[in-house]
This record gives structure tokens, C-alpha cells and sequence, in this order.
């Protein structure tokens, strides 16, 4: 341990100085004008990754972004990690609402601000850095395989055409992600579980254009008011969802279940004080952590129509549109509940309006093995780390390739992330502890140690 602290410490201002670097580039996958970024980005993962030691280093092209592929085989008997990331990035809107630049990292109070700095570049960069310090000192003790994508936060279309087609090529024994939080640095866990995803995005249809609202308003349904009901109705008054079949496949914790899972610390004022609210909010009969880790859900993401430039337009519009998704729970599937969520959406549509509905990406939930020899590599590597056990609990987010490795691969997954929930990914002024990104990379390490002794 002592050293792995001192490469760390001997070298902590250049893993900051190029993770800085990283996070420079506006990597948004979704919007087609950051494409030169995103490919630069894929660049310089590359070339970290073969200045960090990898042997075999690939930018492997797909019908989207491309994919870094790495290796590093010191003796085929030994066991093989497959590390799993991704240099793509969320869009950075709204960009008025950040503090300072989203692509220009900034230190405050020692947290990385930046899009990505949490999500997942800061993570991701930390299995580089690891990577780099075990093969400086001599310590690789299993064979390491990178595959660093750029589509994650589109739904990685891309990602399962290549597993399938490279299966030979990623063969490994896990897959270790670091796209995950922690409850606390003080209180170290190790995500179990993950949620699946069913992305939809909805429009509602009215006139054939948008009219006057003093000429019309009154005579003519408004799409936008009728969007509105429709969503309202999807929840009943104790903020259960109402669309048929939709709980079929959900299996209720047992007490046991539920008791260790909210054993776990939570403070509830905490939580609302850190967001700003009053109360919380969900499914009646529920705690928070059951309702953000173990029960399915179904949130609005955006919702548009009309005019909402600036000053007035009094318009009534003919369209209005919004963007849906739904968070899966064990044996639920993301095509299922898209199919119910259609039929149901277009049930609901009164007769004065058109309705359409469209599925973009999804992802089925995953729980990954308590008792597996990664995941007890995992417990001693946090252990030794933190000089505490983790305590494992179930994410509320999803990554939907994790099921995906183990139908194709045939692999489980060690969800072993150092974030934070209140990192605020996907939002305004995303953070990263640089605490928590040394620490990382000092515990890596640990991880790969222990998985080679534990594998024997």
C-alpha cells in the first residue's frame, strides 16, 4: 500500500494536469456537432492508454463513435480483467446555469467542476492511472483489456454489435466499471444492483397549425394541456403507476431484504437539504432508498410546445412533445414495458388530438453476485483502502451493457464507482472530489492484487 501511495503521491499534479486535459474535450455523443470532439477525444484515450503500458492498443470504428481497445498480457494462466468506461459525455445544457465553464475544469473547495468530471471521464481515467502505476512498479499481478466506448450516454447502439462480433478478443474472467457511487468516503459501498432503462419520447397532435388563441382558444383542444393530462394520469394519488402490466414482473423485497437495505446511512434531512426541498416524494409505503434502488419509476425528462421565446406570442399550438423515461427493476424487460407504455399512452389520447410514440434506447436490470471472488477482490481492496468493510447497496442509475457482458460474455460485473450521488451528473456544475479520484487510483490497484490471489 505504502507504495502505491507514494507513485500516487510522486505524480498526483500529472494525473490531475491530464484528466484536466480529458475533460476539456466536449465529447457530447448526442449532438452531432461536438463529432470532431468526440473523435478527439477517442484519440487521446488511445494514446494514454499505450502510454500507460498497453500493448495492443486499438481505435476500433463502428457505425457511430468508436471503441479504445487495450491489453495487457503478462501470462495467459492468470486471470483476465476487462475494464469497462466511456469518454462521452452528457450534453452540458442549460449552460447558463453553470457556475464556470462546463469544459474548462475548475477547483472549488477541492472538487473537479466540469461535464464528465464524475461521468465518467474522472472514473474512467482512474483505471488508466491504476493501469500506468502498476506497470511502473512492477506490480500487474492479472492480465488488464480496456474497451472505452463513446455511445453510453446514447444507449451504446453500437456497443453490443462489437461484443459480439469481438467476444474472443474481450474474453475475460470480469468486467470491473467504475460509472457508479459510493454512499460516503466515510461510508465505502459497492453497488449491487442496477436499474434498466425504457426511453420514450411522446407527440401530441392538434390543429394542422398553430392558431390564434383569442380566435380559436376555446374551440380547439391545446396539445400542450392535453400532454399534460395524459402525464398526470400515468400516476395515481399515491404516486404509483397506473399503466396496466407494468408491475407484473416486479417481486417485492422480502422483510430481510428490506432491512438490509435500509440499514445502509441516510440521513433525510440531509438529502433535502442538499436538494432544496421540503419533502420528498414517491410511491406511498416506499422509503427513498426503496423507491431509488429497487423500485421501478417514470419520470418526465423534458417536455416542449408552443412558443417560449422571448415576450409574448399568444399562440395555441399545434404540437407538443415530451421525453419519458422509465428506471427497470429485476425481471422486468425494457421491450416489454415500451410495448405496454404505447399501448397505454395511445389508449389514453382523447379523440380531439393525434398521438404518437416513439422508442429510442433502453437496457435491462442487473444484480451482480455478493459472493463471487471479484466481489469479495472488491471487499478486501476497499478494506485495505479505507481501513472499513463496504456495504453493498442498489443503484438507482442504469448501464445497460452490464447485462449485456453476461449474456454475450458470459461474465459477471464488479460495479466498483467513487462517486458521489451528489456529483449532480447529467446536471449544471457536475463535480468530481479530487479526494475520491486519488483514492481511486490508489485502490485499483488493490482490486487486481487481491482478484489474481483470490482466483488461485
Amino acid at each position: 500500500m505504502q507504495e502505491i501511495k507514494k507513485y500516487v503521491e510522486d505524480n498526483k499534479q500529472r494525473f490531475l494536469d491530464e484528466l484536466f486535459e480529458l475533460l476539456r474535450f466536449p465529447s457530447v455523443s448526442a449532438d452531432p456537432k461536438y463529432k470532431a470532439d468526440v473523435l478527439k477525444t477517442a484519440d487521446f484515450v488511445a494514446a494514454k492508454l499505450q502510454e500507460a503500458g498497453a500493448d495492443k492498443v486499438e481505435i476500433c470504428q463502428t457505425a457511430g463513435y468508436p471503441i479504445i481497445y487495450g491489453e495487457k498480457i503478462i501470462d495467459p494462466s492468470l486471470p483476465t480483467v476487462l475494464v469497462y468506461g466511456h469518454y462521452d459525455v452528457q450534453p452540458a445544457d442549460p449552460v447558463e446555469l453553470w457556475d464556470t465553464p462546463p469544459f474548462e475544469p475548475t477547483i472549488r473547495d477541492g472538487k473537479i467542476y466540469a461535464r464528465g468530471a464524475c461521468d465518467d471521464k474522472g472514473q474512467f481515467y482512474m483505471h488508466v492511472k491504476a493501469f500506468e502505476l502498476m506497470m511502473k512498479t512492477g506490480t500487474l499481478a492479472c492480465n488488464v483489456k480496456f474497451m472505452i466506448e463513446g455511445e453510453e450516454e446514447v444507449g451504446s447502439s453500437n456497443l453490443g454489435v462489437f461484443v459480439k462480433a469481438n467476444a474472443e478478443k474481450l474474453k475475460a474472467d470480469v468486467v470491473l466499471i467504475s460509472d457508479t457511487s459510493m454512499i460516503s468516503m466515510e461510508n465505502p459501498s459497492i453497488e449491487t444492483g442496477l436499474r434498466g432503462l425504457a426511453y420514450m419520447e411522446v407527440e401530441v397532435t392538434g390543429p394542422n397549425r398553430d392558431l390564434h388563441s383569442g380566435v380559436y382558444g376555446g374551440a380547439v383542444a391545446n396539445p400542450i394541456t392535453i400532454l399534460c393530462k395524459m402525464i398526470a394520469s400515468l400516476h395515481d394519488e399515491n404516486n404509483h403507476i397506473v399503466i396496466p402490466e407494468f408491475y407484473d414482473r416486479v417481486v417485492e423485497l422480502t422483510p430481510a431484504e428490506k432491512e438490509a437495505l435500509n440499514s445502509a446511512p441516510f440521513d433525510l434531512d440531509e438529502y433535502k437539504k442538499d436538494l432544496n426541498i421540503q419533502a420528498e416524494w414517491g410511491e406511498k409505503g416506499y422509503s427513498t432508498l426503496e423507491r431509488t434502488g429497487t423500485r421501478p419509476t417514470l419520470e418526465v425528462n423534458g417536455i416542449w410546445g408552443g412558443y417560449i421565446g422571448e415576450g409574448a406570442k399568444t399562440v395555441l399550438p399545434s404540437k407538443a412533445n415530451a421525453k419519458i423515461s422509465m428506471r427497470l427493476v429485476p425481471h422486468q424487460n425494457s421491450e416489454e414495458i415500451s410495448a405496454i407504455f404505447q399501448k397505454h399512452f395511445e389508449s389514453i389520447a382523447p379523440e380531439f388530438v393525434k398521438v404518437k410514440v416513439t422508442a429510442h434506447h433502453g437496457g435491462e436490470p442487473v444484480v451482480t453476485p455478493t459472493d463471487s471472488i471479484a466481489y469479495r477482490a472488491a471487499e478486501k481492496a476497499i478494506f485495505d483502502s479505507f481501513g472499513k468493510n463496504p456495504i453493498p447497496t442498489r443503484g438507482g442509475g442504469s448501464i445497460p451493457i452490464v447485462a449485456l457482458f453476461e449474456d454475450v460474455l458470459g461474465i459477471k460485473s464488479v460495479l466498483l464507482g467513487f462517486g458521489l450521488d451528489s456529483d449532480a451528473l447529467h446536471s449544471p456544475n457536475e463535480k468530481y472530489d479530487i479526494f475520491n479520484y486519488y483514492k481511486g487510483i490508489e485502490t485499483l490497484p488493490l482490486f487486481h492484487k487481491y482478484f489474481a490471489e483470490l482466483s488461485k
